[in-house]
């Protein structure tokens, strides 16, 4: 402590005499003088409401640790919840590898020197690659929410036209970001879907075709975890029109789904969660974004793309920066859009979960969680007045309706937390046709006997 100052621990250059030198150097008399440009109705004067510092490590340590407890975490429950974030498996090999000194550092697996970063992303495009059956892949982005924004404003550049087509059966959050993102330059329409299905009604789509139609977007499997069939006559359509189609898809579905590119995708796009991630209270997401090796599409990534070239060393092989000039690293103001830190470290423990897995092990994985969530909806629809709620082909996803019953998702998922149990997501807030319904998810981690447990408990809570 210094006079009536704090030293705080955790803060650089927080010593006064340390702060007055900085001043001094750079011309000024006191810390005011650096907020001149704000002006004074906007700056707050008074003290604010938060409490004193915590100055000693071992009392920070307590605090936190006081905070963590109250969590209610998935290694305790048994969880059914899912919208984007999954429990899913991660191999030992994959927090081996990123936690590697070469990879974890402090800004997205950004190293201040290559150890072989270079060479890691470029193996996680090739294994997204083949994957997905496309030819060029992304560093990873922030997020499927950010990756599927980028991919209309894609479109939008390549066809020269501003409207954006959106499936209404996306993720309700994902839609926000979409909005935020591509508004000030692309108009955002929604499409509906079946009430039965829910699958995207063609005969509306063809009657919103025009001109001015950039894109459509649909996610498959969709938010509500139903299996769109007609994607080849979706595809058909809209090029038809002049049209790009653009899909979301978790990457883990595809052991036993085609890839979009399989039904005439021109984009696909989607989040690595689920390849190798662990949830992180939903912070561990990285969107891809994936086309044919086409310069007209390629040119139009904002972000950045790892190549491999000879080096001038005979047999030696280098990796960097494709097309580096494109980026907003490069043009910043210029540039397509802007493209901030990146999720690269999360890509690098999908390359490893890919490498690890292999073609035969996805398709395992996929056949093991399909058999699961179809036993889990039979199990439900066997439930007095409790239905699934669209007659489609789901993967790991399915919407449980509980509208018969006389109880609402929160009651009856307050209820099942008493046991231990996360219930699915209400859907009622974000679908006003989904009153009363729950967004359950069944993943490899699921076990039979934690579907049993939980309709043993909803027969009871129901009851």
């Amino acid at each position: 402590m210094a006079g009536s100052e704090r030293i705080h621990p955790y803060i650089p250059n927080s010593v006064p005499e340390v702060k007055a030198r900085m001043l001094a150097e750079i011309g000024v008399d006191d810390m005011d003088t650096l907020y001149e440009d704000i002006p004074e109705k906007l700056r707050f004067r008074g003290k604010m409401n938060i409490p004193p510092g915590i100055t000693s490590e071992m009392e920070l340590r307590r605090h936190v640790e006081r905070v963590l407890s109250e969590n209610h975490t998935c290694e305790e429950n048994v969880s059914f919840l899912g919208g984007g974030c999954y429990q899913h498996y991660v191999p030992a090999v994959c927090d081996e590898i990123t936690g590697r000194a070469e990879f974890l550092t402090a800004y997205a697996g950004e190293p201040y020197e290559d150890h072989g970063r270079f060479q890691a992303l470029f193996e996680y495009q090739s294994l997204m690659g083949e994957l997905l059956e496309t030819d060029v892949v992304n560093v990873p982005t922030y997020d499927w929410g950010q990756a599927a924004s980028t991919a209309i404003r894609m479109a939008g550049r390549i066809t020269g036209r501003d409207v954006a087509l959106i499936a209404d059966t996306i993720s309700p959050d994902r839609l926000q970001v979409i909005r935020t993102y591509c508004e000030p330059v692309m108009r955002i329409e929604s499409v509906g879907h079946s009430p039965d299905t829910a699958a995207l009604e063609v005969d509306h789509l063809c009657g919103r075709l025009n001109d001015s139609v950039a894109v459509l977007y649909v996610e498959n499997p969709s938010y509500l975890g139903t299996v769109e069939e007609g994607g080849r006559k979706l595809a058909d359509t809209l090029h038809d029109n002049g049209s790009i189609f653009a899909v979301g898809v978790d990457p883990i579905s595809l052991g036993v789904l085609a890839p979009p590119s399989r039904y005439g995708a021109d984009i696909t796009c989607g989040d690595i969660q689920s390849l190798g991630n662990h949830m992180y209270f939903g912070g561990a997401l990285g969107g891809f974004i994936a086309t044919c090796d086409d310069e007209t599409f390629v040119m139009e990534y904002p972000s950045r793309l790892f190549g491999i070239c000879k080096t001038e060393r005979a047999g030696e092989w280098g990796f960097g920066d494709v097309a580096y000039g494109r980026t907003s690293f490069a043009v910043r103001e210029h540039g397509r859009e802007f493209v901030g830190t990146a999720a690269a470290l999360y890509g690098i423990s999908a390359a490893v979960y890919l490498s690890l897995m292999g073609p035969a092990g996805m398709r395992e994985l996929d056949q093991h969680i399909l058999q699961k969530s179809q036993y889990a909806m039979r199990c439900l629809s066997q439930l007095e007045h409790v239905r699934m709620r669209f007659d489609a082909f789901h993967f790991k996803e399915f919407v449980v309706d509980f509208s018969a019953t006389g109880k609402s998702v929160t009651d009856i998922n307050r209820a099942l937390l008493e046991h231990g149990i996360f219930g699915g997501r209400d859907l009622g807030d974000d679908f006003a046709d989904l009153e009363g319904c729950a967004l359950y998810a069944v993943t490899e981690v699921t076990t039979r006997q934690d579907i049993d447990r939980l309709v043993r408990t909803l027969t009871t809570i129901l009851a």
